[in-house]
């Protein structure tokens, strides 16, 4: 292209904005751009594969005609177009459609692929299958170590207040020293003892609060003929077997 005069007419009259001649360049060079990409999808050669592909497309897509020797066969026997195979008419009536391999993969690949997807949604499965049952698990000993402290406590209060009827009951007999030390309650301040003389009392006494329970619950009753159940002193030791329902608390509900 010749170069533009810069004294002409058509110079004089462009626009020169600022910012103009810059953005017009790149609308330009994109235009550009897009012409070539259209060309050179024009000019592009197919590959072997699409041109078989296409082939094999219009040829799948087209009715077989008289010059395909099965369907002259067909029409030989009383066939026509249109029509169902079959005496009476109950075959089908397009052709079984192919299924053609197009991919490199080896036969019973597929087959494998859908048997490692299926092994893979089983294991997924039985994966949240074991979380749950896990889940259920600890909510199952949960719940049992909640029951257990909650009749532990129960216990507890049971032992203080057979401790507390045992000292009010000693004490009205003139009894100073109870027979076990853990037989009453001991009072909130006491004056400390030396860590020998404590170790030895813990190992005297080191039975469970159920345990406890029971013996100090029967040294009520032969010693007092009183139920901390009933919340009775009975007169004697036929009195309370004959009106006492038993010595737990099992007994009594």
């Amino acid at each position: 292209d010749e170069e533009e005069d810069y004294m002409s007419d058509l110079f004089i009259k462009q626009d020169v904005r600022p910012g103009l001649p810059m953005v017009r360049r790149v609308k330009e060079a994109i235009h550009k751009e897009e012409k070539q990409k259209e060309a050179n999808e024009k000019s592009r050669q197919k590959s072997i594969k699409e041109e078989e592909k296409e082939r094999r497309d219009l040829v799948l897509k087209s009715a077989l005609g008289n010059e395909n020797k099965g369907f002259a066969l067909l029409q030989k026997m009383g066939y026509k177009s249109g029509q169902a195979l079959g005496k009476s008419g109950e075959g089908i009536v397009e052709p079984i459609p192919l299924n053609i391999k197009t991919g490199l993969s080896g036969l019973g690949h597929d087959e494998l692929k859908k048997r490692k997807a299926e092994e893979k949604l089983e294991n997924y499965r039985q994966k949240l299958h074991m979380k749950k049952q896990a889940n259920e698990q600890a909510a199952d000993q949960f719940r049992i170590r909640f029951k257990t402290k909650q009749e532990e406590r129960k216990m507890e209060g049971d032992l203080r207040k057979s401790q507390r009827a045992c000292q009010q009951l000693d004490m009205q007999k003139d009894i100073d020293v109870p027979k076990e030390t853990w037989f009453w309650i001991e009072p909130e301040e006491e004056d400390k003892k030396d860590e020998e003389d404590n170790e030895d009392e813990c190992t005297s006494s080191d039975l469970s609060v159920s345990e406890k329970l029971h013996i100090l619950t029967a040294y009520l009753r032969e010693e007092h003929f009183y139920c901390i159940w009933c919340g009775t002193t009975y007169e004697d030791s036929e009195d309370l077997s004959s009106n006492c329902p038993g010595d737990s608390a099992a007994d009594h509900d």
